[in-house]
């Protein structure tokens, strides 16, 4: 199924969330790391610096799994977004400076000053990676 139901469109944008990004190691092993991540025109977007495995393991293997679980103060729900992963050369930093504003307090000296060290690399230092689903699986006890 590659359609996310109304509920599960909220519980993805009501609150910010952290994903876990899985993709596969060299072995075949599959490896998960949480990761920012926005949902937008039925895709997975994230973004990451330009030296990451990420990007070493997704060049060998792109397929890759997003999960996004509730938080331990909410009810159970989750939704798991499987396909291949595409790396985009271009938009990473302007999603990670757009993510920065969802997932940080800028206010908060550290969080801008940390901003402001990814700005001096925004030029080629970072990558989009961007996952298109060809399935979606969403669990909430009532849907």
């Amino acid at each position: 199924m590659t359609h996310l139901s109304a509920a599960g469109v909220d519980f993805l944008t009501a609150r910010v969330r952290l994903a876990m990004l899985t993709t596969l190691r060299s072995s075949g092993a599959p490896i998960s790391v949480p990761v920012w991540f926005d949902w937008a025109d039925g895709r997975v977007s994230m973004f990451c610096a330009v030296n990451s495995a990420k990007l070493t393991r997704l060049a060998r293997d792109p397929r890759a799994s997003v999960l996004v679980p509730n938080d331990i103060d909410e009810s159970e729900h989750w939704v798991s977004f499987e396909g291949e992963a595409e790396v985009e050369e271009q938009g990473g930093f302007e999603l990670a400076e757009r993510l920065a504003e969802r997932y940080w307090d800028l206010q908060d000296p550290t969080r801008a000053e940390t901003l402001a060290t990814w700005r001096a690399f925004a030029d080629g230092g970072f990558r989009k990676i961007v996952l298109t689903p060809t399935k979606i699986l969403e669990y909430q006890p009532d849907i």
